[in-house]
């Protein structure tokens, strides 16, 4: 499968911009990006910026809520305090990245509802999310002519001229 892609400088050189995905993104870049489009549900996020910020979110909720559970007549919840301004500061940017990743898969975000089903529901959505990329997914871009890139092409045909061609003009060379 062919994916357009514009091509981003060498490795050790700039990141794409914001408005385009960043293929293979390094963790750290991957989780400041999630931050930097904070709660940005448009465009389209790629996997790596999403399982990366998944990975770092799920790690920082376990060190945040095992520190210090809070406790409910005598028997810890397993939960903390922490833990809790931990998630109310990440569920906005975690649906975001999540409602991005789905569009560059060519998905529409309302498709995070599903984790409102139990179990049968998380498991669509964790394979929709683990999907690669689909070019048509490009319709959910801006097409971004900033940055020295070209605008992207749409991923529709654009309408044809009238026919028959005006008299003098380039077909009746």
């Amino acid at each position: 499968m062919t994916v357009h892609q514009p091509p981003y400088p060498a490795s050790g050189a700039v990141p794409p911009p914001l408005e385009l995905p960043y293929y293979g993104a390094p963790p750290v870049e991957a989780v400041k990006r999630v931050f930097q489009k904070y709660a940005v549900f448009s465009g389209r996020a790629s996997r790596s910026e999403y399982w990366w910020w998944f990975l770092a979110s799920a790690l920082a909720s376990a060190v945040l809520n095992s520190i210090g559970p809070t406790v409910v007549n005598g028997q810890p919840t397993g939960t903390s305090g922490l833990g809790g301004l931990w998630f109310l500061a990440t569920v906005v940017p975690g649906l975001a990245v999540a409602a991005r990743r789905l569009h560059d898969v060519n998905l529409s975000a309302w498709l995070l509802l599903l984790a409102l089903i139990p179990v049968l529901g998380w498991i669509a959505l964790i394979v929709m999310l683990a999907q690669p990329e689909n070019p048509g997914g490009q319709r959910f871009d801006r097409y971004p002519t900033a940055y020295g890139q070209p605008p992207m092409a749409p991923p529709y045909n654009p309408p044809q001229p009238p026919y028959p061609p005006e008299p003098g003009g380039p077909a009746s060379a």
